[in-house]
């Protein structure tokens, strides 16, 4: 695991290295550059596989093709033998080198041979030609800009500051969009002319000129004629063969457990001997350390935990939005960043339970459609206008209800979180802009899925949408900023491809989300893990924002001139004291907008 900047046209090799040093979080053993007049390209080194011969920028055998990776290809031994077979050279034993040489013999159709995560950028010197990928889910992270007429790409966006080409500027869009979503969704990032390259995804880029293209997208093909001990057998054995290819390393590998049935899974699959949880001292609610301990036992298995302290939340906020390099508003990314630190002062590299939800079907709101499903059936147009009617009274459980089945599900769900709609969101900024509306932007994934019943097609936006701007950006971002590899067995190619042929009764039913997963994770522990129900990683954010030193702390920045330039400021005090008060609970609507302004600071006001 490692990462990578670069840059087209000549600096001088301060830039590079400045620009390499802002990512050495990611890759503190080594560091190693490239230049040649026309590329530039730096790398920083965790690592992991072939520890002495794996460094990077690496070239192929006659220095015409060099290449920066940064990920993890868990099948690159037979690929390498493939590769042997077909007359090339290599002088290391590194999964990257594979990946060189992947290139020259197949061109973009390497990518669908890979299996694993990764980001990779290949310079052809010969053709003056760039060729950059992101993998299959948008586990590992690629940004891009074109600025001052040069392409600069990276693992993170924070190594182009130091470029004398950058410019660093706000992109309104993106904070408009951002407080609908809670992160940053599509293509564009919150620094204006900035891009992430989306999953499943590679970029041609030659004179000045980009072609992107899409190479692999989920299928959701669903195969009614197989009994549910089937899927059982079939998931067991599936996610077994994952769990064996995530661990292969030359270091020592850990898990992550919490209380909920994924990490219980991986754990319990993995035979690691290490396993890590955090909590906080707020109640059993907030705190999964007991059921991790529990777990742990059973297994048996080492469990070290940390309980995180109000103090260490609040006062490490700014440094780990620095370190996600746009606002990521999930109070959760913070107990992350905690449990990969606890986690990073005994291992390199951990295994996680990142996209069994949105693969298998995991989230309680995805049950919605299934629940009082009569009400459907009543013509969409009556549907409507009792949703209206419902929404002029006072906000309750069941007029809710009759809002949101008033509304088709494109227009309700935009994923698991929906913090502002359009019309509230202009409401709160001075400045309004032409950000595309939620629906706008989620459409292209339910298009994907037309004529699927409604839990396929959440899941499709989710796979798409909340899992990439808001799971995995938080795995990747918090896991390197403690120097960690973080591994997750449930984002493989053949996992995805099993859970797409899975009928929607076996994945969410009446019973239980994530249905046949369970059934075969019960198989390795008890039921109290396997059936329990899906919690997510509560954070007591609105318990503290009741409490006057931290209702305090987010009025001050409420109060401050950056609100001030963005917001109507006396709207945002008005959802900090109703929460308060008891009124309505806007804790998240309240964190979203803290969490921009605290990010905003640390790099438009300190930097």
């Amino acid at each position: 695991m490692c990462g990578f900047v670069g840059f087209t046209g000549d600096a001088d090799q301060g830039v590079l290295r400045s620009m390499t040093e802002a990512i050495a979080h990611r890759g503190p053993d080594d560091a190693q550059y490239y230049q040649d007049g026309r590329m530039s390209l730096g790398f920083r080194r965790l690592s992991i596989i072939d520890l002495e011969g794996g460094r990077q920028p690496i070239e192929n055998e006659d220095g015409g093709k060099v290449l920066v990776f940064n990920g993890e290809i868990y099948n690159y031994r037979d690929l390498r033998r493939d590769l042997l077979e077909a007359g090339h050279l290599f002088r290391t034993q590194a999964d990257s080198e594979v990946v060189l040489h992947g290139y020259e013999e197949y061109g973009p159709e390497l990518l669908n041979r890979l299996r694993g995560m990764f980001a990779f950028v290949i310079w052809d010197r010969e053709k003056g030609e760039l060729f950059g990928a992101r993998d299959f889910f948008g586990i590992k992270p690629l940004y891009y800009a074109k600025m001052g007429g040069e392409l600069l790409f990276g693992s993170e966006i924070k190594s182009f500051l130091p470029h004398p080409a950058f410019q660093k500027k706000l992109n309104q869009r993106a904070l408009e969009s951002y407080l609908s979503f809670q992160y940053s969704p599509g293509p564009e990032t919150f620094f204006q002319d900035v891009y992430k390259l989306p999953p499943a995804h590679y970029f041609l880029y030659k004179a000045g000129s980009m072609e992107i293209t899409r190479y692999w997208a989920a299928e959701f093909r669903a195969e009614e004629d197989k009994p549910l001990d089937y899927w059982v057998d079939e998931i067991e054995k599936v996610f077994d063969n994952s769990v064996e290819a995530h661990k292969v390393s030359d270091v020592e590998v850990g898990s992550f457990l919490s209380s909920g049935v994924d990490s219980s899974y991986v754990a319990c699959s993995a035979h690691v001997d290490k396993t890590f949880t955090v909590g906080f001292d707020n109640g059993e609610k907030y705190n999964e350390t007991s059921y991790a301990k529990e777990l742990s036992e059973l297994i048996p298995v080492k469990n070290i935990s940390k309980v995180i302290s109000p103090e260490e939340f609040w006062g490490n906020f700014p440094k780990i939005q620095y370190h996600m390099d746009e606002p990521l508003a999930d109070p959760s990314a913070v107990a992350l960043y905690f449990v990969c630190n606890t986690a990073s002062q005994h291992l390199k590299v951990v295994l996680s339970g990142e996209g069994a939800d949105e693969i298998f079907g995991g989230y309680n709101i995805y049950k919605e459609p299934l629940e009082m499903a009569w009400y459907d059936k009543i013509p969409f147009p009556i549907r409507r206008a009792i949703g209206k009617l419902a929404g002029m009274l006072p906000a309750h459980r069941g007029l809710n209800f009759l809002v949101r089945r008033g509304k088709r599900l494109e227009e309700r769900f935009i994923g698991n979180a929906y913090m502002f709609t359009e019309k509230e969101r202009k409401a709160l900024l001075k400045r309004p802009t032409d950000a595309r509306s939620p629906a706008e932007l989620v459409k292209p994934y339910y298009d994907m899925v037309a004529g699927k019943d409604p839990v396929t097609r959440m899941q499709m936006v989710d796979l798409n949408m909340w899992m990439v701007g808001d799971i995995l950006l938080k795995a990747d971002k918090m896991s390197m900023a403690n120097s960690l590899e973080l591994r997750v067995p449930f984002l493989d190619k053949e996992v995805m491809a099993l859970a797409g042929r899975i009928p929607t009764k076996y994945r969410v039913n009446g019973e239980n989300t994530k249905f046949a997963m369970r059934k075969a994770a019960l198989r390795r522990m008890p039921e109290k893990w396997a059936g329990k129900r899906k919690l997510g990683f509560p954070v007591p954010t609105r318990v503290w924002l009741k409490e006057e030193k931290y209702y305090n702390q987010v009025k001050e920045a409420f109060l401050s001139p950056q609100a001030e330039e963005f917001f109507h400021t006396e709207k945002l005090l008005q959802l900090l004291d109703d929460h308060r008060a008891g009124k309505a609970d806007n804790s998240r609507r309240v964190w979203t907008v803290y969490t921009f302004l605290v990010w905003y600071e640390e790099f438009f006001i300190k930097r």
